[in-house]
Parts: structure tokens; C-alpha cells; sequence
């Protein structure tokens, strides 16, 4: 036993040369990436030519830019939009479920699926759904609306989708959290002639809260860096409406080959995510019950 001790012990190499295939992942996927791209944002390279010195031309060029205030407005909308519903209708759903519903793990098991389904396939399901002549929604709600091609109903859309999706990952961690709290408290709730309205807001809300807390976090930054349904259902149409900052990332680097613009751009994204990340942060004493 002390001959394996001295093995793992902090000054034997042997616990390094674990976590070594993890450093070096880290440090060639994520760490080297990162610096240089924050180098690039000062650049002008096209990917073939050599590339040239540019200072803050890349900066000060998507700030003059009309079309980059309409694309972070956009991302603001969706992410706002999608950790405000992405929260919610997770959260009652939870409640409902921990009531032990007749059938509740068929829910869960339902609810849960289309978080583990590949983005793809739910792209080509919902743009199957949304279709302007053949689509399943138009047909029940006996409508003619182009959901994907209006630049009113484009963004509502993809919040949709996206909502649906964080539905089952968000509500397993909200029943979680409620299987640890102790029922004794709903039953004094009870007993005191607390409705189920003032049960949820008074005692369910403020218990759930570092929960909350912690879904909300994630959603808003996983919201800020959506892509992927973007890319498959809208590329940022129709004019520009669904258009959000990743996704021009990719437009820029990859469509026009403007890499330091697109280096730019992700920075700005940093800069935003981070900025609300503190605050929220922040925040926390407030809007967390058991945060001291």
C-alpha cells in the first residue's frame, strides 16, 4: 500500500503522464486555436495569400457594419427567447412528472429524445413540419404560412425547434433536484392552506433555484453559439433575419474567406458571452435562495 502511495504521490511524474493525452487535446484543439485566432483577428488573410497586418481595420469594419447590430440583435433575440421558454416549460413539466403522473416515465423517456437526436435529423424533420405546401403544421392549424421564408415567422420558428430539443436534458436536472428535496416541506406547505400557486412560487421556486440558476447559464451560452439549425434549416434567411453571430463567423471565414473579420467577429461573441456570464455571476446572492 505505501510503495502504490508513493507512486501517485504529487511529485511522481506518473499522474502527469494520465492526464497527458488530455493536455495535449487541450492544448492542440482548444489553447493553440484560440491564441491564434485572436491573432488572426488583426490580420487580412484569405487563406492564400500571405497574410497582412491590419491592426483594428477588422474590428472597426464590422462595427461600421449596419448588418452585424441586425445579426447581434438577432442572436440576442434567440438566445433571450430560448432560455426564457428553454427554462420554463421544462420546469413545469418537471413539477408535473415528480407528481408521479400516471405514466411519467413514458414522458420522461419521450421528453427526452429529441435532446439526444442528431441536429441533422431533426433539421430535415421540422423543415419537413414547417413546409410551406406539404407540412404537417399548416395542415392541423389550417393555415398557408411560409415558416421558414417569412422573415416574421423565420426566427419564432427556430426558437421553437430549439426549445423543443432542451425540453428533456433541462427537465431531467430540474426532477433531480426535486427528488432531493424533502417532501416534508410541500407537506407543511399543505398544512399551512398553501395552494398549488403559492406552493410552486414559495417553496418549489426558491429550493430549485441553483438549479435554475445553473440551467439558465447553460442555455444562455449554449443559445448564443447556435449553428448547427441555422445552418441546416435557415442559412441566416430569409434577409438576413435568422442570420446570428456564429453562424456569420462561418459565413465570413469559410463563404468569403475573410478569416481576421471572422477571427474578429468570435471575439466580439467572447466578449459578449463572458460579460453576461459575470453578470449573471453576479447576480447569484440575489437570485440564488441558498447562495450566501
Amino acid at each position: 500500500m505505501k510503495k502504490d502511495a508513493v507512486i501517485f504521490n504529487k511529485f511522481s511524474p506518473a499522474g502527469y503522464i494520465f492526464i497527458l493525452p488530455a493536455l495535449a487535446g487541450t492544448l492542440v484543439f482548444i489553447l493553440i486555436p484560440v491564441i491564434f485566432s485572436f491573432i488572426l483577428s488583426f490580420f487580412k488573410w484569405d487563406l492564400l495569400n500571405p497574410m497582412k497586418f491590419a491592426g483594428l481595420d477588422n474590428y472597426i469594419e464590422i462595427f461600421s457594419e449596419p448588418l452585424f447590430y441586425k445579426i447581434v440583435a438577432n442572436t440576442f433575440v434567440f438566445a433571450i427567447s430560448t432560455s426564457i421558454f428553454g427554462v420554463i416549460i421544462p420546469l413545469i413539466l418537471a413539477c408535473i412528472l415528480n407528481s408521479k403522473i400516471r405514466g411519467s416515465e413514458f414522458y420522461k423517456t419521450a421528453y427526452f429524445l429529441p435532446f439526444i437526436t442528431p441536429m441533422i435529423v431533426i433539421g430535415v424533420v421540422w423543415e419537413w413540419i414547417f413546409d410551406p405546401n406539404i407540412g404537417f403544421l399548416n395542415h392541423i392549424l389550417h393555415v398557408h404560412i411560409n415558416w421558414l421564408y417569412d422573415t416574421h415567422y423565420a426566427m419564432p420558428a427556430l426558437i421553437t425547434v430549439t426549445v423543443w430539443k432542451l425540453i428533456g436534458y433541462n427537465m431531467v436536472i430540474f426532477l433531480s433536484s426535486l427528488s432531493g428535496i424533502s417532501q416534508s416541506m410541500f407537506e407543511a406547505a399543505k398544512i399551512d392552506g398553501a395552494n398549488v400557486y403559492q406552493t410552486f412560487m414559495n417553496v418549489t421556486i426558491p429550493l430549485l433555484s441553483p438549479s435554475i440558476f445553473f440551467v439558465v447559464i447553460i442555455t444562455a451560452i449554449s443559445s448564443f453559439q447556435v449553428f448547427d439549425l441555422i445552418y441546416l434549416m435557415t442559412q441566416g434567411g430569409p434577409l438576413d433575419s435568422t442570420n446570428v453571430l456564429v453562424y456569420s463567423i462561418y459565413q465570413n471565414a469559410f463563404e468569403y474567406f475573410n478569416t481576421g473579420k471572422a477571427s474578429a467577429i468570435a471575439y466580439v461573441l467572447f466578449v459578449i458571452i463572458l460579460t453576461l456570464t459575470l453578470i449573471q455571476w453576479n447576480l447569484r446572492k440575489k437570485l440564488v435562495y441558498t447562495e450566501e
